[in-house]
């Protein structure tokens, strides 16, 4: 086994992620486990990270970790940085280790104090976007369950903004009535057709949504046009009221996989070329910097 010099960590609500790293910054090792923030007591945090890393540390080593460890609810509350700010972290939060070949340090979130909102772990992806593309100025788009977008200009985020997309269309899809209408697969075309009715009367999206339940009733919808439908009225829903930060401005989608492909989609629909970055090589690089950062 090739030596860990540190160990980077992605400590969100539902997983913890860890790679072992060398001291340029390659991939030694990783692990991953369903320890996130939402199965875990205080006390439960240490022996969490040393059940995946353990094997890896033979002296004093340092961890740096992002996420929601650093939440009220996490290892210890990491205060948030307050917008406008650097995207590199100005502190690193420290919680109480028993072992002494840890050495914690975790990364604190950003704030935004009007309209309020707030984010973690995803500075640390923006942070490592702006370490793979130098003095990048424009717009960032994260999506997930809570899709942000974020004004990058001179390496500072200068604001944010949060869109509850994902959940409105996991709760949609699984609890609400809509779960009679749609199904497993997502149609290309009634995607486009959702987002074409959103973008262009935002204002209409709840009768919308309830026709997918009517068509689905009176003209047998088939259920993958209806979840592709689904898609596109809430992210067509979500780019009307984003578009103050992506028009005419640079935009890159930080994700992988099908959900990420969406927005890119979606933005060429309004002649907005967006680039795509993976959201992991984003966290490694922000965490790499991170360390950097720390052992100035």
């Amino acid at each position: 086994m090739s030596k860990v010099d540190w160990i980077a960590a992605d400590w969100g609500t539902s997983n913890l992620r860890v790679w072992g790293m060398s001291e340029s910054g390659t991939i030694v090792e990783s692990a991953e486990s369903d320890c996130g923030m939402g199965r875990l007591n205080r006390e439960d945090y240490e022996p969490a990270l040393k059940a995946l890393v353990d094997p890896w540390v033979t002296g004093r080593t340092t961890v740096i970790a992002c996420g929601m460890v650093g939440s009220r609810q996490g290892w210890t509350e990491a205060t948030y940085g307050t917008v406008p700010c650097e995207t590199s972290p100005s502190a690193f939060f420290a919680p109480d280790v028993t072992d002494p070949n840890l050495d914690v340090r975790i990364i604190p979130g950003i704030r935004q104090m009007d309209p309020a909102d707030v984010m973690r772990g995803e500075e640390t992806q923006i942070a490592g976007f702006l370490a793979l593309n130098p003095n990048w100025d424009g717009v960032i788009c994260l999506p997930g369950t809570h899709t942000k977008w974020v004004h990058i200009s001179a390496n500072e985020v200068v604001s944010f903004q949060t869109f509850m997309t994902g959940e409105m269309f996991s709760l949609l899809s699984k609890s609400s009535v809509l779960r009679h209408s749609v199904g497993d697969g997502l149609n290309e075309a009634g995607f486009k057709r959702g987002l074409d009715e959103a973008m262009a009367r935002p204002e209409r999206l709840a009768a919308r949504l309830f026709s997918l339940r009517a068509e689905g009733l009176l003209s047998e919808q088939d259920p993958d046009m209806a979840t592709g439908r689904l898609s596109g009225l809430l992210i067509g829903a979500e780019l009307a009221g984003a578009k103050p930060y992506w028009l005419g401005q640079q935009v890159a989608v930080l994700g992988a996989g099908p959900l990420a492909k969406l927005y890119v989609d979606a933005l060429a629909t309004q002649s907005v070329p967006a680039i795509q970055v993976q959201a992991e090589r984003a966290t490694l690089a922000g965490l790499a910097a991170a360390y950097r950062k720390y052992k100035e």
